[in-house]
């Protein structure tokens, strides 16, 4: 039987060369051209005789799947995966180098290892080091095994005498199959896809570590989402804060709405509950320019703080600059400001910033933003109770959002005394008035005269 060979393709324009190339010939393009093993064609007379190993079934035929859960030990990870590990699926934990994605899935692991089979395949460290972070921890189990191993075929026996299995790292590992270097396109697309084909045909959970880089992008995390039933990524600075956020990109069992908090402590990582001291300041009320707004995220609702803070531009093209918001949405947001409100901020240099890292994707923020905005801008702070949201509208107009009673809820349970929504929203909350004060608006500039 033929061996299999191996080609490289042009990543940009798909050409292929059967030898590695610095410049693409046909598009030009310089270090695209990746390795792909290339199976051997099989002569014409097998491929007749070859009978058919998979036949299409009727869908009222097909058989429901009840996909059973099992915890993490980690509550926050459990709501971001929606609601447990299922079994046979295959996790992508992707992030920076030394976020803390070896010490999430290490105390994972050591809590499946005491009612289950888990395999740590460590590609990186040694056992000794992996049984030092473990010693640090507090973490100990006999049905945790550690495998010190680089070659994914080595490996690959060992995996059917677990229930899960942790890689650490996919850019480590490689296959025989390619002759390219552990951590190119190639072979990390090709690592995967043999540990797919085991989990989906043995039902063994794999948790994969992926590590993103600026050198090496292209061959981290976004090559595999594809493949994978889950995609998270854990998101912190390693020195500035001890909070880190895991966010769910891709989850064909939950919501990717779901966000998870941790704290870096002495003993690992541990879920934070209490948003109160992540995502709101003690200076609001006190200065200018911050507003709490309620975001959905999932199935829970936090309450954030928008920070704006304006300067006089010392040049002709004033300064727009967001953290954790879309820079567009608030390039349109000034100007239905500038337009419908009569504010002027032609010669203001803006800065957004959402507190505690977290990314208001939906557009009910989009009124705490001009809340924020009007506030910098007349140098008057709001109340430091008063919370806001609601959809706007290019002609001003103040537009309905979803589970509003929700949100009100969680500014009730949060102590807030006044709460500024839309005048559409507002039937959905009448069985609150008696408890918080309901303030509908249906314009911006109404949202103005109320807050000033």
């Amino acid at each position: 039987m033929p061996k299999p060979t191996t080609q490289f393709v042009c990543s940009q324009c798909g050409y292929t060369s059967p030898k590695w190339l610095g410049r693409c010939p046909d598009c030009g393009t310089f270090n695209t051209m990746v390795e792909e093993a290339v199976a051997p064609a099989l002569p014409a007379k097998n491929r007749t005789a070859r009978p058919a190993l998979s036949r299409p079934i009727p869908l009222s035929k097909v058989e429901k799947e009840n996909y059973s859960r099992v915890s993490s030990g980690i509550s926050e990870l459990d709501v971001v995966l929606g609601g447990g590990i299922v079994k046979g699926s295959l996790v992508l934990v992707g992030g920076d180098p030394g976020v803390g994605k070896s010490t999430l899935l290490t105390q994972v692991a050591a809590h499946l290892g005491k009612s289950h089979k888990v395999l740590y395949l460590s590609a990186e460290e040694s056992c000794s080091q992996v049984k030092l972070r473990c010693d640090r921890l507090g973490l100990d189990s006999d049905n945790l095994l550690l495998l010190n191993e680089t070659c994914i075929e080595n490996a690959e026996e060992h995996f059917y005498d677990a229930e899960y299995v942790i890689v650490d790292s996919i850019q480590a590992v490689y296959t025989e199959t390619l002759t390219s270097s552990a951590g190119s396109v190639g072979q990390v697309r090709e690592c995967a896809g043999k540990l797919m084909r085991i989990a989906k045909s043995r039902g063994i959970t794999f948790f994969i570590i992926g590590h993103v880089t600026k050198e090496g992008s292209l061959a981290g995390p976004k090559v595999l989402e594809h493949i994978m039933d889950a995609v998270l990524y854990f998101e912190g600075e390693r020195t500035e804060s001890c909070y880190k956020i895991l966010r769910a990109v891709k989850n064909r069992f939950g919501s990717v709405q779901e966000v998870g908090v941790f704290e870096m402590t002495g003993e690992g990582l541990a879920a934070v509950t209490d948003y109160s001291t992540l995502f709101l300041s003690d200076s609001r009320g006190i200065a200018a320019g911050a507003v709490v707004t309620p975001s959905e995220t999932g199935n829970r609702c936090m309450m954030v703080e928008i920070q704006t803070l304006m300067a006089k531009t010392a040049y002709g093209l004033p300064r727009r600059m967001s953290l954790g918001v879309d820079l567009n949405r608030l390039i349109v947001l000034v100007a239905v400001l500038e337009k419908r409100c009569g504010i002027p901020l032609g010669n203001q240099d803006i800065y957004l910033n959402a507190m505690g890292g977290i990314k208001l994707g939906e557009p009910s923020s989009e009124l705490a933003i001009c809340a924020a905005l009007a506030s910098a801008e007349k140098g008057i702070p709001v109340e430091k109770y008063t919370a806001v949201f609601g959809e706007v509208g290019l002609t001003g107009e103040v537009r309905g959002v979803n589970v509003a009673d929700k949100r009100v809820n969680e500014c009730l349970k949060r102590g807030f005394k006044r709460v500024i929504l839309p005048a559409k929203n507002m039937k959905a909350c009448e069985k609150f008035r008696d408890k918080i004060e309901l303030v509908p608006v249906s314009y911006v500039t109404q949202m103005i005269k109320e807050i000033f």
